[in-house]
């Protein structure tokens, strides 16, 4: 209500002239309810003025209100039966309230709209891939490189498709400033002694249940076998939602084999995540993993932020990553492709021998043994993710189908 009612009268006082107004996830949509008020009624004039962006591939992630509440709070029970009227009759569903008054929906990704579309059969659900704003999320090492080689990139972030124009050696030396710069900041927060010619794998995020951090350290067996092969370090990050004891559990797992490892495979919990560190995160690690449940990552934006910085994907087949991804150039995949049909069993399985062995038959000795190949994944995680997975180009999708 204040989002939302508040929201619309707080911009009519302010003298603004709103030509859309645009939802991201329902809890905004209560404008819409202000909006029919001062149109008559006419859901046409409404829907005229209002773009709904769903974020959220779960049906559990919309908003839903029992009327008992919404009428206790909405005191006007003709404001009441409207929200019941575009609503939903048995409960009020922020999400189809939005909906119903939008002439335009889209999910962040191809694949979170045909998942949408079948949350919410009827509507037409577009899709506007989500981007990264190039600047924000270039280490100041990769500006400078890209400064001097690629003028006025970060107003025109698809220039990086040229990246070929800069020397190899001069990526890599970007890179290892920017890894660097991590090792120094790990081993001052923890003291674990990391080092800078290590393999360095990096996860960080929500630490939620469905975002899997520690597939990884499933099978603490195969991981020593893969530090064999060559050695790896790796380095969590993020924060648990004080009311998730899932995802504070996952915190502890992963202490708890720090601990088993300590002797043999480096590795560091940073605490405190924010902007700062998870843009040093982005852009030291050599690898970005990324493990999350499918199909619950609508979209994901840290794996478009690491390729900024060359750093190479690898990921489950989900969210933007389905787009992204080309297996052997841009990165790697993670397990079956989405349309394969088998269990949900079958798919962990598949998943986690499809993560040992790509990184004990591919990353460690491509890494090591095989850097000609390694500066390629560098080049195209730049030329082909960057170029494209950026808010230019999903601000031009917008204005052109959403708000023109």
């Amino acid at each position: 209500m204040v989002l939302g009612i508040g929201g619309v009268r707080m911009l009519n006082a302010l003298g603004f002239k709103v030509r859309k107004y645009h939802m991201n996830e329902g809890h905004s949509s209560l404008l819409a309810l202000e909006l029919l008020k001062q149109n008559s009624l006419d859901p046409n004039k409404v829907k005229e003025l209002c773009i709904f962006t769903t974020h959220t591939p779960v049906e559990a992630g919309h908003d839903k209100f029992d009327y008992g509440l919404v009428g206790d709070l909405i005191q006007d029970k003709n404001d009441v039966e409207i929200l019941r009227k575009y609503g939903g009759q048995n409960y009020f569903d922020t999400s189809i309230f939005a909906m119903n008054l939008s002439n335009y929906i889209n999910g962040v990704t191809k694949r979170h709209s045909q998942i949408s579309s079948a949350l919410y059969p009827g509507y037409k659900i577009h899709a506007i891939t989500n981007g990264v704003h190039s600047y924000t999320w270039t280490s100041p090492y990769f500006r400078k490189l890209y400064d001097r080689y690629l003028p006025d990139w970060e107003n025109e972030p698809e220039l990086l498709i040229r990246v070929g124009e800069i020397p190899d050696t001069e990526l890599w030396e970007a890179h290892w400033n920017a890894k660097r710069n991590l090792i120094d900041e790990v081993n001052k927060k923890t003291g674990i002694g990391m080092d800078y010619d290590t393999l360095t794998i990096g996860f960080s995020r929500r630490m939620t249940s469905y975002k899997r951090p520690t597939l990884i350290l499933s099978d603490l067996e195969m991981l020593r076998n893969i530090n064999k092969r060559g050695k790896i370090q790796l380095i969590f990050a993020g924060k648990a939602h004080p009311n998730d004891e899932a995802g504070k559990q996952i915190i502890r797992d992963i202490y708890k084999v720090m601990k088993t490892l300590r002797d043999e495979i480096k590795i560091a919990f940073l605490e405190n995540y924010n902007m700062d560190l998870a843009a040093k995160m982005v852009s030291g690690v050599d690898v970005w993993l990324n493990t999350p449940n499918c199909p619950y990552e609508a979209s994901g934006t840290s794996g478009m932020k690491a390729a900024h910085n060359g750093v190479v994907n690898l990921s489950v087949l989900d969210g933007w990553w389905i787009e992204g991804w080309i297996e052997d150039v841009t990165g790697w995949s993670i397990g079956p492709k989405p349309d394969e049909k088998i269990s949900i069993e079958e798919t962990r399985l598949a998943e986690l021998k499809d993560l040992y062995y790509k990184l004990y038959y591919i990353v460690v000795p491509m890494y090591y043994e095989q850097q000609d190949e390694w500066f390629k994944l560098i080049n195209n995680s730049i030329g082909m993710i960057a170029s494209y997975f950026n808010s230019h180009r999903m601000m031009r999708y917008y204005v052109t189908e959403a708000y023109l």
